[in-house]
């Protein structure tokens, strides 16, 4: 299985230190989550993974290959994917056309049709109307194959996005605040979706306010605050870390009311506009 191996990452924008010292490690089959209060540096990270902005020091390697010095369209070739905070899809086209967007994509690549991925059909040889038509299927946007993606609602034109990302055949794949816009029900078919997804061998690398749902699906997390790592472990682990209560509540954890997935969920409620908390971005 793929594996995605961060070492030392930093990101210096001017005299100021967005991201210092990350390292952290997704391998296929596994939900790993990257978490912390806005202002953290999450997506700082995630740009400087696939290549969107050229990091201070630090390396990315993928499968065992150095890919730190390629740009962003190689790295999505050999195989890092994402979905982007902001939504990112052609909302004049319908679902189906931007799943085929995303082969199309592809398809400049390597003109040579490789074996489905596990996550699609297990390595069979299929064509490009079926593999669209299976994308569809697993992200249950089969009756919605027709409609313009700007007439949908939010939560369902996140899912066409996932769609067009899983189009490019990801070895790993990195997701920014995927559940924005979804409803609880939505959100718990997702999480389901990611763990299927990763059970088929997919490696995905999460950021997500909805603090319950990665406590329900990640395997480990990696907390950042004001762009380092400040723990990293088990969800177990990470919900009564002191250290972590503290980036999200602003002080240190005491009151036994606050100690908790429970209070991490709040505090991160408040960071996301639902409350006060720290401003800025992720």
């Amino acid at each position: 299985m793929s594996s995605l191996e961060v070492t030392d990452l930093s990101v210096r924008f001017g005299g100021h230190l967005a991201v210092g010292g990350v390292s952290l490690r997704v391998d296929g089959g596994r939900i790993c989550g990257l978490i912390g209060p806005n202002g953290a540096g999450k997506t700082t990270t995630f740009n400087a993974i696939c290549g969107v902005i050229t990091p201070t020091s630090g390396r990315v390697v993928l499968d065992g290959r150095d890919v730190s010095k390629l740009s962003t369209h190689q790295r999505a070739r050999v195989g890092i994917g994402r979905t982007f905070q902001r939504l990112e899809v052609f909302s004049s086209l319908t679902v189906r056309d931007n799943v085929r967007v995303g082969l199309e994509i592809r398809k400049g690549w390597s003109r040579r049709r490789a074996p489905a991925p596990a996550f699609l059909a297990g390595g069979a040889d299929i064509s490009p109307v079926d593999e669209v038509e299976l994308i569809l299927q697993r992200l249950q946007l089969t009756e919605l194959a027709d409609l313009p993606v700007g007439s949908l609602p939010t939560g369902q034109a996140r899912l066409v996005e996932l769609g067009l990302a899983l189009a490019a055949r990801p070895r790993v794949l990195l997701l920014d605040e995927p559940a924005s816009g979804l409803d609880e029900r939505e959100t718990v078919d997702f999480g389901n979706l990611l763990v299927d997804l990763a059970g088929a061998g997919l490696g995905i690398l999460l950021v997500e306010h909805d603090i319950s749902l990665v406590m329900r699906v990640c395997e480990h997390l990696s907390v950042l605050d004001f762009g380092q790592v400040i723990a990293a472990g088990d969800p177990v682990a990470i919900r009564s870390n002191e250290a972590v209560l503290a980036a999200y509540l602003g002080a240190p954890a005491g009151d036994d009311e606050l100690v908790g997935a429970a209070a991490i969920a709040e505090a991160a409620g408040h960071a996301n506009g639902h409350g006060p908390g720290r401003g800025g971005a992720s």
